[in-house]
Order: C-alpha cells, then structure tokens, then sequence
C-alpha cells in the first residue's frame, strides 16, 4: 500500500561507501595518521531515516490482530481491503493518544534468520498497553509473518519477539476518498464520527463541523482514536460539512458530506482526498537533509585527516 517514495538522484548509502573508500585510501597514503578520536565510521554508513524498534505480534496467525477485526482507534473490518490485516498496536510515541491512528510505517527486520529484510507498510489500528522498547509495533500476526523470507513466516512468528527498523511514510489509499462513520448513539445533539482513509499524513489531529447555513465551524473534541464527537446545546441541523486537520497542518473540507437524512451505523464517503505527492516530497526533502547532513560531514572528516597527514600549508 506504500506509494513510490521519490528518492535522492544517489543514494546516501552509495555516497557513504564512495566517501569511506576515499578517506580509506587518504588514510593508508598518510601511514602513520590517526584518525580523530571522536570519529566513528558507523556514524556515516548507518542509514539515517530508520529507527530501532521491537516487534511482537498478537491475535491469529494470519489474521488482523483483533477478534473482532477493530481496535482501539475505532476502525472496522482492518482484516479487509485497504487495511488488509498488515496493521499494528502502537505504544504511545506510535499511537499518540489517538491520533497516531491511520499513520503508515514501513517496517523490516533484518537479524533473525528468517527475516527478508525486505519492507512491509503497516498501519497503527490499535493501542499497545505494555510496551517493551521505547517504539514497540505490536504487530497483527499477517503483518509480522509478512518480513519473513518465502515460506519462512510461520518460524519467524515463533520467534515471538524480535529487533526491527521503522520509519514513517505516506500512506495511499487508491480509489478511495476520505470517509466517515457515523457512529451509533448519534443523534440531534450528539454527533460523532470516524475518520478513515486519509492519504499523506493518514492521521487526524482536529475535525470541525458546520451545520446547514450557519457559515461557522464549530470543534470537535476527540472521543477515543479516530472518532470524534460534538456534544450540543442545540439540535443540530444537517446537511453537515466536516473540515480535517491533519499532523501536517493541512485542511481538507467535505461539503454538506452528512446528508440532511443521515442514520447512525453508516458510511458516507466523501469527494476529496489529501496529495500523498506533496507528503512524499516532504519526506524526500527529509531524506535529502539527512544525504547533505551525511556528506557534509564526512568532508569535514576528510579535511581533518588531510590535515592531520600533510600539516597545514605554509
């Protein structure tokens, strides 16, 4: 489900090797030159843009995680298309009280023998309650078998729990548009609502509500994952407009989306959609501050050698 991510026109990790072979060869040239004591190659050649994690799994085997193929985020059916079961439980820094849901990861592991090293893309559904690492994806039993070498999945679940990489990336949803559940309880002066299938971001931070001719929005507060609610003091009049916020600070607004008849317990889905592009070029644009912070350093290693081998020019 992962878009193509643009990537830099040289991979940092090429640049990485290139610049080591250099300052190797600088280094074997000048013979008797140390290299500073602060210098670490790992430093240079690890790859920047992921981060460590665990990994645990739950649920099925092959399922979704959940029995009732839900979670603490609200969403339904994840053991379906788009979700298709590769979901997670994110502890806190992950889930975010909530609004880590909807937000896509592409996760691989590379240490135990059955790994592909190979990404798989996630999406946080749930809410892990136990953490055992400061990031911890407790995996649907789909997702984790997914990392697997061919054939290999069933012994990497037995594993139980293993080391991993992480990093956020867009999410992309193709043929959908943003939609909302209207969730059962709602009424005139009650109104609640689920968030799903938001390209870029994926997450909601804020929803906001204009009621039929009112020309005003009104905030809706968060009531548990990706729903949220708006308790009234009047009955509300419908067709309802809803307005999104993402973590990006983008606004997408769904005009007259709930329908002067709209019923609990249904889905109305809209016609706008976020531009995954845009959030793939902001993370190209991280990428690419990560590749130049990485050159950049690495020159001013070799001037330092340099340096060190010939002394300063007189």
């Amino acid at each position: 489900m992962e878009p193509p991510v643009p990537s830099a026109l040289v991979p940092p990790r090429v640049v990485a090797l290139a610049l080591g072979a250099l300052l190797f060869l600088l280094l074997a040239t000048c013979g008797s030159c140390a290299i500073p004591a602060s210098f670490n190659v790992s430093d240079f050649t690890a790859d920047p843009n992921w981060e460590a994690a665990r990994a645990t799994w739950y649920g099925a085997p092959t399922g979704a995680g959940p029995d009732d193929n839900g979670g603490a985020c609200g969403f339904k059916n994840v053991n379906l298309p788009p979700f298709s079961a590769m979901t997670s439980c994110g502890n806190e820094p992950l889930f975010k009280d909530g609004k880590g849901c909807g937000s896509c990861y592409q996760i691989r592991c590379q240490q135990h023998p059955a790994c592909s090293g190979n990404p798989e893309t996630v999406i946080i559904t749930d809410m892990n309650y136990y953490p055992v690492a400061k990031y911890h994806f407790d995996l649907s039993g789909t997702a984790f078998g997914a990392m697997a070498k061919p054939g290999r999945n069933d012994e990497l679940r037995h594993a139980g729990i293993i080391d991993i990489q992480f990093k956020r990336v867009p999410c992309y949803y193709p043929g959908q548009k943003v939609t909302f559940h209207v969730e059962v309880g709602s009424n005139p002066v009650y109104f609640a609502v689920l968030v799903e299938f938001e390209d870029g971001d994926g997450d909601v931070v804020q929803v906001d509500l204009m009621e039929a001719n009112s020309g005003s929005w009104t905030p809706m507060r968060e009531s548990w994952g990706s729903i949220w609610r708006l308790d009234s003091d009047h009955r509300l009049t419908a067709p309802f407009s809803l307005r999104i916020t993402n973590e990006s600070g983008k606004t997408l607004v769904a005009n007259q989306v709930i329908p002067a008849n709209w019923t609990p317990n249904t889905y109305y889905r809209s016609m706008v959609q976020y531009n995954w592009l845009s959030a793939a070029a902001h993370h190209n644009n991280s990428v690419s501050s990560h590749h130049n912070n990485s050159v950049s350093l690495w020159l001013i290693s070799l001037v330092l050698v340099s340096y060190c081998c010939m002394g300063p020019s007189h």
